[in-house]
């Protein structure tokens, strides 16, 4: 049995307060963005149990598009958790300030089949089922609604994202959620993608619907999954041929810079760096990652600070080796 999460409840508070107050923990995920995402893996969610645990089913776009994707996905049910906020806004409405949750099978709570997934009448008619606590996904009783789940689908507060994701990692779920780049480089993640437990989904989500229904741009955010992708399966074409000076080695580290993913040499079988949208294209089959500089990283590559080239600082890299190489270094 898994072991339950030993946090208090002063410390959820605490954590989760922090998370609402962060600007980046306001956005909400257009329903066009989790439906061009979600129809890459269509089959992996044929009868399954979905979970959305930080979604207001009565405004959520994760729940809407699960929802109204219901029958053609053939879903096995939706559940829809939200946290209670003082304040109504897209995360949790709650205005009786209390949390909801929704468990959805096909039926609304008088027994009728909603055939054509009509979202808003179900929501003008549906009566809530409420929590007896605050709805925090860390709280007893959201962990035992996330024990039901097969997969989790939504978009968790990026401040707490290391501690989201590691309760999915104990529990042992499925999982598809929308995260910062940057989080490809947090020590409690990294080792997570480096041992192929996790790793990007296909696309990117650039606008995001702030707490006041305004659109905002972001250049840095995508989504992460341990479901099946497409491109974990499939070579990336190398072309161009090592040579010293267009691959020059790290003063600080045992490793050749690769500025391009376009010019990952075919015939360099020792360690290169190269940058952290690789995860995007990696193929376990194909590379191994051994580690990263300019952040943290395990197994002997843990260079905390800069990596340069010729005095020149490197932006963070990801080491990669390649499995399949043409020469021998």
């Amino acid at each position: 049995m898994a072991k339950k999460t030993g946090k208090n409840q002063e410390t959820r508070n605490t954590s989760l307060n922090k998370a609402k107050s962060a600007k980046n923990d306001e956005f909400y995920t257009r329903l066009t963005d989790i439906a061009e995402e979600c129809k890459h893996y269509e089959e992996q969610f044929r009868g399954k149990t979905v979970l959305c645990n930080c979604d207001d089913p009565r405004v959520s776009n994760f729940f809407r598009y699960f929802f109204t994707s219901f029958y053609r996905l053939g879903l096995k049910r939706i559940i829809s958790v939200c946290y209670k906020n003082l304040n109504p806004d897209l995360l949790a409405q709650n205005k009786d300030e209390q949390a909801v949750y929704c468990i959805y099978e096909g039926k609304d709570r008088t027994d009728d089949v909603i055939e054509d997934c009509d979202y808003e009448a179900f929501v003008k008619k549906n009566e809530w089922q409420t929590l007896k606590g605050d709805g925090d996904f860390r709280s007893e009783e959201c962990i035992e609604l996330l024990k039901q789940a097969d997969i989790v689908c939504t978009n968790p507060p990026f401040s707490l994202f290391r501690e989201y994701v590691a309760q999915l990692m104990e529990y042992g779920k499925h999982f598809l959620i929308v995260g910062n780049d940057n989080a490809i480089t947090y020590k409690e993640i990294f080792p997570l993608i480096k041992e192929n437990k996790l790793w990007r989904g296909y696309g990117r989500v650039k606008q995001f619907i702030t707490d006041k229904g305004e659109i905002k741009d972001f250049g840095n955010i995508g989504w992460y999954t341990n479901l099946d992708v497409s491109y974990r399966h499939k070579e990336m074409f190398l072309w161009s041929r090592y040579s010293p000076d267009r691959y020059p080695k790290y003063d600080n580290y045992d490793a050749i810079e690769v500025s391009k993913l376009a010019e990952i040499p075919r015939d360099w079988d020792g360690c290169m760096g190269v940058p952290i949208t690789f995860i995007e294209k990696f193929n376990p089959h194909q590379f191994e990652i051994v580690g990263n500089a300019g952040c943290y990283a395990p197994d002997g590559y843990s260079l905390k600070g800069a990596i340069y080239v010729n005095g020149n600082k490197i932006y963070k890299r990801i080491i990669v080796r390649n499995l399949k190489s043409e020469g021998e270094h």
